[in-house]
């Protein structure tokens, strides 16, 4: 039996309606579509020393650019793991890697806004992997998501998208802080940053449009150099911020003689040593006690829990995999995928793993089986050769796939009933509460909390549960715990 036909077997992919070359294809055309993650969550995971206070994991000793390229590393390392394990375990043509929308909360919440050490932080992450895959094998995940409620189920991605692009639009200078009014327009006109990220933002949105594989990073890359190539041709100075960590370098060749060029990344070296970060989770064990640890764990675990939930159902609603109540058949295999990645992205030293919705375009592509999973991990393994390409990319660029794939998630908004506003209400409040509170827990407590609330209110009995009463209650408690400063008082 030859590899071909090996692989048709263990995936049954004809029985999927498929074949093994229209899997691999699809598994390519999924890689191109979440490769860009290789440069985002570095990007957004480091702690930026441009912005002031704490924003994300600094390690004494090395640069900024040298723990963005640790990071990218156990980046793909992460992805590669959890996607094995979804194609082997799960059978299903879902991507994974490290969540959009998580990696912020961990970076500017956890780390950021409560002083949380990052390795404390990955501890949690861990502890809370280990707690999804006992969850899992006992089938209470899947008992949970099925409880959640239908209009706040199809509300979540919509209001994660909102969330990404805030955070996208302000790190590429479009939206800025105002004393007034919050948030304003950023002096596009006059900033290089913003104008070239308006650029690089609408030429990534026309190669999306046109379908192009790999739009996002080809929009990454195509705006960073063109960053470059401003500032080496002298149009804005190098201190304008369009190269990531440039340095002038001297350059001798035979012909050309000696000139200088700039050089992106240069000001400290890239590297694979990734030993500070792996294992890290044992030493943030000690920094604070039971009852502190306990509540940053309850956080990331409702944080993690409900838009693991939101993004699988969302990423199969766009696959056509969801059955007629709205559930995705054995969705405890590909749950137990992303509780082993989160287990292992947290040891090695990263986020939480979670489901792509990127992966519904390899769905597109023709891929049904766990064999298009299987090719976007062996790319992205190979994707560790280009690592250094990570380093060199400035965040205003990086920072287009977060609008971009925010835009996208909006999509999900029109499988929701809006004629009935006992659905009207919990899925905006879920919606609104995401990007408004800067936190994608608040706005799915916001959504759970009025689903019985005016379900009740408006006589529709049958439509709620005892388990929905109990979920609202659950964040109930949850909001008490986020909001009247025990954390930080414990921390």
């Amino acid at each position: 039996m030859g590899l071909t036909e090996t692989l048709d077997d263990y995936f049954d992919v004809q029985e999927h309606g498929s074949s093994v070359g229209t899997e691999i294809v699809a598994g390519v055309t999924t890689f191109l579509t979440m490769s860009y993650i290789v440069v985002v969550n570095p990007s957004i995971l480091t702690d930026q020393p441009f912005i002031e206070g704490v924003d994300g994991i600094a390690i004494a000793g090395f640069s900024p650019t040298e723990v963005q390229s640790m990071l990218a590393v156990v980046t793909i390392v992460a992805a590669a793991v959890a996607t094995f394990v979804m194609a082997i375990y799960a059978n299903r043509p879902f991507g994974q890697a490290p969540g959009l929308g998580l990696n912020a909360f961990f970076a500017f919440t956890v780390v950021g806004a409560l002083g949380v050490p990052w390795q404390t932080a990955l501890a949690a992450v861990v502890a809370e992997g280990i707690l999804f895959i006992l969850l899992t094998a006992v089938g209470a995940r899947e008992y949970v998501i099925r409880l959640f409620p239908e209009p706040v189920k199809f509300a979540v991605g919509t209001g994660i998208g909102l969330f990404l692009t805030i955070i996208g639009l302000q790190a590429m200078g479009l939206v800025v802080n105002d004393s007034a009014t919050l948030i304003t327009l950023g002096p596009v006109a006059s900033d290089p940053v913003a104008i070239l990220s308006v650029v690089g933002l609408f030429f990534t949105f026309a190669l999306y449009a046109r379908g192009i594989p790999g739009s996002i990073i080809i929009g990454i890359l195509g705006t960073a150099f063109l960053g470059w190539v401003l500032t080496v041709a002298g149009i804005v100075t190098p201190d304008a911020g369009l190269v990531a960590d440039a340095s002038s370098m001297t350059l001798s060749l035979p012909v050309l003689g000696t000139f200088d060029v700039l050089v992106p990344a240069a000001g400290a070296s890239t590297t694979y040593n990734v030993t500070p970060l792996v294992g890290a989770f044992v030493g943030g064990l000690g920094n604070v006690e039971a009852f502190s640890f306990a509540l940053i764990v309850f956080t990331f675990f409702f944080v993690d829990f409900f838009d693991t939930a939101g993004t699988l159902v969302g990423v199969s609603q766009i696959a056509g995999f969801l059955d007629d109540d709205g559930n995705l058949p054995d969705i405890d295999k590909p749950l137990m995928a992303d509780a082993i990645g989160t287990t292992v992205g947290g040891m090695i030293g990263t986020s939480t793993v979670t489901t792509y919705v990127e992966s519904a375009s390899g769905v597109e592509e023709g891929g049904r089986t766990g064999l298009t999973a299987l090719t976007v991990s062996v790319l992205f393994l190979v994707s560790l050769a280009f690592v250094p390409v990570a380093a060199a990319i400035p965040q205003y660029a990086s920072h287009i796939a977060l609008v971009v794939i925010g835009v996208v998630m909006l999509g999900n908004v029109v499988d929701i009933d809006w004629s009935d506003v006992t659905n009207t209400i919990p899925a905006g409040m879920t919606i609104l509460v995401m990007p408004f509170t800067y936190s994608i827990a608040y706005g799915i407590a916001a959504g759970i909390v009025s689903y019985p609330l005016v379900k009740t209110a408006g006589g529709e009995f049958n439509d709620v549960r005892p388990g929905h009463w109990a979920l609202a209650l659950a964040f109930v408690v949850y909001f008490f715990v986020r909001t009247s400063g025990i954390i930080q008082a414990q921390v």
